[in-house]
């Protein structure tokens, strides 16, 4: 997505172009947390964690909001018994079943997905916009966001982190009357999905990386301070990534366009990935097509309910916390 704990929802810390390297810590960690998306190690952007597998691990919950749409209703899925998770299913497949014939191509699965990651998006941005509103006016001032954030009140010139929201707060801002309301609020806490933000990006990425200045990022900036601690494997598989998936025209060097193709990814190339996980678990007759009742054997991949793991967990969780 879209405010809770990078393991808890994929939903995590924005450090922003000059903290790529995750090795600062705003005044306020725990706070600023709260409010701002992560960036992997090597720079990209990393949105809600968008992949079935996070470290190695399988990350149902992303599924689960793959198809849902909504942390909330993921979180609620995840306590209703199988029986209701199942009827709940079987309406939105319904809706996700263009050609009525009750089964679910690739196509349709990875329209769904796109229509799912653009409504978490929102739903995570309302979420943070609602959190810093104080006043409820229906705007977000930069002092509320840096209160909200970071819990302080202002000495950007002193912090990279601000400064770089300072920026993207800016562009966002349209209509520049110095605040943003919900729909510049979105373009502010999710830049890398909306194309008039992508050259503040750009420009962010190469003022952190490109440290000869000329424009463009070599590999020794692609893999800059990060290699310090690192073995000749790590810098083999660092450099055929460098090579064979960004470096696009192979000239040595990567170019505006295949710097975005580096530190924002690809959402059409994430549905896909998601699609085949999803076709991979349930298509039990290997057709091509999920058919309904495929689905449904195999509701607890989709959407979860009290039959998993994490559901249980989750619903102790929410009795722990009615009876406090």
């Amino acid at each position: 997505m879209f405010i809770k704990l990078l393991v808890c929802k994929g939903v995590c810390i924005l450090l922003l172009m000059n903290n790529l390297m995750c090795d600062s810590t705003p005044a306020s960690p725990h706070i600023h947390a709260h409010h701002h998306e992560e960036r992997e190690e090597d720079g990209a952007y990393s949105p809600r964690d968008k992949s079935h597998i996070i470290h190695g691990q399988h990350h149902s919950e992303f599924d689960h909001e793959a198809i849902l749409g909504s942390v909330k209703e993921a979180e609620e899925f995840d306590h209703l018994d199988p029986a209701e998770a199942k009827r709940r299913l079987r309406i939105l497949l319904t809706k996700m079943d263009l050609d009525k014939d009750e089964h679910i191509d690739r196509k349709e699965l990875h329209a769904w997905i796109l229509r799912s990651f653009k409504m978490l998006s929102e739903e995570e941005s309302q979420d943070r916009f609602e959190d810093a509103d104080e006043n409820e006016d229906g705007v977000v001032t930069w002092p509320e966001y840096i209160a909200d954030s970071y819990g302080i009140n202002g000495n950007e010139e002193d912090n990279d982190l601000l400064s770089d929201d300072k920026i993207l707060f800016e562009a966002a801002d349209k209509n520049k009357d110095g605040s943003l309301n919900r729909a510049e609020f979105l373009m502010f806490s999710h830049p890398e999905e909306h194309p008039d933000m992508l050259p503040v990006i750009l420009k962010q990425t190469l003022q952190d990386k490109d440290t000869d200045r000329d424009g463009f990022i070599s590999f020794q900036e692609f893999i800059g301070d990060r290699a310090k601690h690192q073995d000749k494997e790590w810098l083999i598989v660092e450099k055929e990534k460098f090579d064979n998936e960004f470096d696009k025209d192979k000239d040595g060097k990567l170019n505006g366009a295949e710097i975005l193709s580096w530190v924002v990814p690809s959402n059409d190339e994430i549905a896909d990935e998601e699609v085949s996980h999803l076709f991979a678990a349930s298509d039990d007759d290997h057709d091509n097509l999920l058919a309904f009742d495929e689905i449904l054997d195999h509701h607890e991949i989709f959407v979860g309910s009290e039959a998993t793991d994490y559901g249980d967990h989750l619903h102790n969780i929410h009795i722990f916390q009615d009876e406090l």
